[in-house]
């Protein structure tokens, strides 16, 4: 005597995973643009005082010079901090398990 066959039923429909938070309140996500959003504050204070002064519209040129200063050491700090944490990246990378 033949088996009958069940009728295939429907595929149940899986639910996307949900989208990842964009970053946690004390992760490193958060830290890095906190620290980047710093770094860019600092330039644009930079870049407007540079143009008040050019405009003549007061501000002396050793405030100017400071200014300017300050936003490239801003920069270079961050940048240097970034190629550590590339760097650390790329160790843990090479470790072997």
């Amino acid at each position: 005597m033949p088996v009958p066959i069940s009728p295939i039923s429907a595929i149940p429909v899986v639910p996307a995973p949900p989208a990842p938070a964009t970053t946690r309140p004390g992760g490193f996500g958060a830290v890095f643009e906190k620290v980047l959003n710093s770094v860019e504050n600092v330039r644009q204070q930079s870049t407007e005082t540079v143009e008040k002064f050019l405009a003549g519209e007061g501000g002396e040129l050793h405030t100017t010079v400071l200014a300017t200063q300050k936003a490239e050491l801003a920069f270079q700090l961050f940048l240097q901090a970034r190629n550590k944490v590339v760097d650390a990246y790329q160790e843990i990378m090479r470790m072997q398990m």
